[in-house]
C-alpha cells in the first residue's frame, strides 16, 4: 500500500496552482463556460479556490476548508446550469491542463478519473444516463 498522497507525489501546493493556472487559461477564453462566473473580468479567486481545493483533495492542507467550510461541490455549483455541454467543456480545458502538468502518466490517470467522476456529479439538468458519460 502507498501511503504518499497524490499531492506529496507531485511536490505539493505548486502543482496545483499550476494545474488551475493551466485550467483557467483556457476558461479565461471558453464562450460556455466563461459566463457563469460572477465575474468573468477575474478569474484570480475561482483560480485559488479551485488549487486549494484540489490540493486538500489530493492529502494536502485543509486551507480551502478552513477558508470556505465543507466543500460541497454539488451545492455551490447549484445556481450555474451544468449539463453534458458544460461538462464536456469544463472536461476539456481540465483535460488539456492535465496533460501540460508534467505529472507522470499514472498521477495524470489518477487525475483523470477523479475530474471525470466529479464533472459528472456536478450536473444538475436532470436524470443522468449511461450513455451521456
Amino acid at each position: 500500500m502507498n501511503d504518499v498522497s497524490l499531492y506529496q507525489r507531485v511536490g505539493g501546493l505548486t502543482f496545483f496552482e499550476r494545474l488551475a493556472a493551466a485550467f483557467y487559461e483556457g476558461i479565461a477564453t471558453d464562450e460556455v463556460l466563461l459566463p457563469l462566473y460572477p465575474d468573468p473580468t477575474d478569474l484570480g479567486p475561482a483560480q485559488r479556490r479551485l488549487a486549494l481545493f484540489l490540493a486538500q483533495y489530493w492529502g494536502g492542507p485543509d486551507t480551502y476548508s478552513q477558508e470556505r467550510g465543507h466543500p460541497r461541490l454539488r451545492m455551490r455549483h447549484a445556481p450555474y446550469p451544468v449539463g453534458p455541454l458544460q461538462r464536456g467543456h469544463w472536461l476539456a480545458h481540465m483535460a488539456a491542463a492535465v496533460e501540460r502538468s508534467g505529472a507522470s502518466d499514472e498521477v495524470k490517470v489518477e487525475l483523470m478519473q477523479y475530474f471525470v467522476r466529479a464533472a459528472e456529479h456536478l450536473r444538475n439538468d436532470g436524470p443522468l444516463t449511461m450513455t451521456e458519460s
